[in-house]
């Protein structure tokens, strides 16, 4: 059985920092594709980063480029997505979720190609 479970999140004050963590479990991670998403209340949810199993390739948005990182441990099956500089705009519940699709998608930042979810984390970026 996949599973996936973020853990991580807080309250945070702007200009702070977060890590996120993201454990899988029942697949080969290699062969997946990870992504991070994140919805705030009333909007859409969102694609924040994505990471390739199979080759480390990574993907992100333009809104958080240059202060997020997302990386992996392929020997712990775990996913992270360190959040630096964070804004009150950053506030929202991540997800994180994976496709056996391992190679990422033009599409990725949809997550409309991820077939496993786990509950979210809250994180609040307070002004």
């Amino acid at each position: 059985e996949v599973q996936l479970q973020a853990s991580g999140g807080g309250l945070v004050q702007a200009g702070g920092s977060l890590r996120l963590s993201c454990a899988t479990s029942g697949f080969t991670f290699d062969d997946y594709a990870i992504g991070w998403f994140r919805q705030a209340p009333g909007k859409e949810r969102e694609g924040v980063s994505c990471i390739s199993g199979t080759d480390g390739s990574t993907a992100y948005a333009d809104s958080v480029k240059g202060r997020f990182t997302i990386s992996s441990d392929n020997a712990k099956n775990t996913v992270y997505l360190q959040m630096n500089s964070l804004k009150p705009e950053d506030t929202a519940v991540y997800y994180c979720a994976a496709t056996p699709r391992s190679l990422i998608a033009s599409s990725w930042a949809t997550g409309s190609n991820m077939d496993y979810w786990g509950k979210g984390t809250q994180v609040t970026v307070s002004s």
